[in-house]
């Protein structure tokens, strides 16, 4: 069998020192195969959102080995893992982080900005992104004239803009009402799915979570369950109700 895209083995994370230490993660292990969708889901202060920053590469483990593509991620550089992060990562947060005095193409275009790209396939790559995530059209709406949806989707066009072969989302419907938060999943699915992007979701909801081929149960800094979801969320509404 080849090895998983992502491998954690024996991680802890432990902030602090002597009496005031609070370890985070007590020996996680983790496997996460390519093109895999997983929700990350436990109560607050279970470690879930430590385990997703270290996934990430925004944090490092106290101890552990943490393995993307066969690379001890704990032994890199900073730089090294800055560069890991540009090239195979993709983020999408709970507030959408977006420039408000800017764009939508202006938005989804930084990335690209910060990688050096000259600005004819920045503007071509970015609406490529935006149109993508159903958003043509709208490339020089300001996210004043964007609903939440739309913002989110903005957001999730500058995640994938580059590429990444992992997106992580952290509560990425945190700050939606039902419909575009089942909109938003609908999205994540179809990227998963149709562009084998590797999805890793933070998210306390049940009815999100639902969407994800896999949930995963952080209790008190460890894994407490780790499932597979044979049905996620209706085979995405039967993929947007009838759009495959």
């Amino acid at each position: 069998m080849s090895e998983p895209l992502i491998r954690l083995r024996g991680i802890t994370k432990t902030y602090g020192q002597g009496a005031v230490a609070f370890q985070a993660l007590k020996g996680v292990d983790l496997d996460i195969e390519e093109g895999d969708f997983v929700a990350i889901m436990g109560p607050s202060g279970s470690g879930k959102s430590t385990a997703m920053n270290t996934l990430g590469c925004l944090d490092v483990p106290t101890s552990g080995d943490y393995l993307f593509r066969g690379i001890a991620v704990q032994k890199l550089t900073r730089d090294q893992r800055a560069r890991l992060r540009r090239k195979f990562l993709g983020f999408v947060f709970q507030g959408f982080n977006l420039l408000a005095r800017t764009t939508a193409l202006e938005n989804v275009e930084l990335p690209l900005l910060y990688r050096g790209e000259p600005a004819a396939a920045r503007h071509a790559q970015a609406r490529d992104a935006l149109a993508s995530v159903g958003l043509a059209g709208w490339e020089h709406h300001t996210p004043a004239e964007l609903s939440g949806g739309q913002q989110q989707r903005v957001a999730i066009a500058r995640a994938i803009v580059t590429n990444p072969q992992v997106l992580l989302a952290d509560e990425p419907t945190g700050n939606l009402d039902s419909q575009r938060s089942i909109e938003i999943m609908q999205l994540l699915w179809r990227l998963n799915t149709e562009q084998g992007i590797t999805v890793l979701m933070v998210t306390h909801e049940p009815d999100m979570a639902a969407f994800a081929r896999r949930v995963v149960r952080f209790v008190d800094g460890r894994v407490e369950s780790d499932r597979r979801n044979p049905h996620p969320a209706g085979l995405a509404t039967a993929v947007a109700e009838g759009s495959a």
